[in-house]
């Protein structure tokens, strides 16, 4: 391919070209490869062993990029990039077990700060049975916190949930309320003079979002295949199904389950932070109706249906209004190179 920047790639391009550069070295005669179910492109790696079926996440929370210190606080940004890893794992249907933390700081960082990030994360941890076995501390310019978690498929047969198996006549529902995290961020970057339980609504959506992780396992027993956490945006995160799985989907706007604060707060914005705002860690998923409503019935939270997979375009999504008629969103989701994708 032509030489090209990653801001111009963007993200998805990227990891595009990262797996089929991997694919490319494959050696099937490995048995590391050839146990390995599922690599680079969902939301978590799995990988067959002699009784169980292991599982895989990691991701990065740098400053300045992820968060900013002085608006987050230690205990709120650990339990945010925990959040983060163990929402992947639940996009799987898996159960989490050990976190390896990786650090690199400035010297200059208060060891009270990074022992109070610690503490955030344990208290997430604590209610899922995770435990922390290990990890790296460096030096850098600033704050980089990178978390790795291992966890296992608990599904009949290891079932797990993918992004690729979204079929045609499914319908598409999501977990809890969307929006806040996104309104939240709005409101700490404007300075936003919102009323105190608004204020608390919106900053406990932000920085306490809480991974659906027994959504997820009651989501795999039930029969669900396909599913997807919502970190870039429903319809960045919508789109990676939809192109996974070869088909497209059609979404009633009407029926996006905005959180309230985020509705009565930001008026006509509220549908576009809903849409595109990203960071909210509420399952998206797709299945049959009857499936669904049997979820209905086994989970707590929320549980909203907002559209269906249809046979058109590989990745493609139409919005339509309770009219049934085209809606347009200029933002579409979230991507690390480039910005909001179009």
């Amino acid at each position: 391919m032509p030489a090209m920047k990653v801001s111009e790639l963007g993200e998805f391009g990227l990891i595009d070209l990262l797996a089929k550069t991997v694919d490319e070295a494959k050696d099937n005669e490995n048995p590391a490869w050839r146990q390995l179910i599922i690599g680079i492109g969902d939301d978590a790696a799995a990988w067959q062993r002699d009784s169980s079926v292991e599982l895989a996440t990691t991701d990065s929370f740098i400053q300045d990029i992820h968060f900013t210190l002085g608006i987050v606080a230690w205990e709120e940004l650990g339990w945010k990039a925990m959040a983060a890893n163990l929402s992947d794992i639940a996009a799987m249907g898996g159960v989490p077990e050990y976190a390896l933390i990786s650090l690199a700081m400035p010297g200059h960082t208060e060891a009270e700060d990074i022992a109070g990030l610690y503490r955030g994360m344990l208290e997430l941890m604590r209610p899922f049975g995770v435990a922390i076995a290990g990890g790296n501390i460096s030096s850098a310019p600033m704050l980089m916190i990178n978390i790795t978690v291992i966890g296992r498929a608990t599904g009949p047969n290891s079932r797990l949930l993918t992004r690729s198996a979204a079929r045609p006549g499914d319908k598409i529902a999501v977990t809890g309320f969307l929006g806040g995290a996104a309104a939240g961020m709005e409101m700490f970057k404007r300075n936003l003079p919102f009323d105190p339980i608004v204020t608390s609504s919106l900053r406990k959506a932000t920085f306490h979002p809480c991974p659906r992780v027994t959504e997820g396992q009651m989501l795999v027993k039930h029969g669900v295949t396909a599913a997807i956490d919502i970190s870039d945006g429903l319809i960045a995160d919508l789109g990676h199904i939809c192109e996974a799985s070869r088909v497209g989907s059609r979404i009633a706007i009407d029926s996006i389950p905005i959180l309230p604060e985020v509705r009565t707060s930001f008026g006509d914005r509220a549908l576009e932070l809903a849409l595109s705002g990203g960071e909210d860690y509420e399952l998206l998923f797709t299945a049959r109706m009857d499936i669904i409503n049997e979820v209905k019935k086994a989970i707590s939270c929320p549980l909203t249906v907002i559209g269906e997979i249809t046979t058109g375009k590989s990745g493609q999504i139409s919005l339509v209004d309770g009219q049934g008629r085209p809606f347009s969103l200029d933002k579409m989701g979230w991507d690390h190179f480039t910005g909001m994708a179009s």
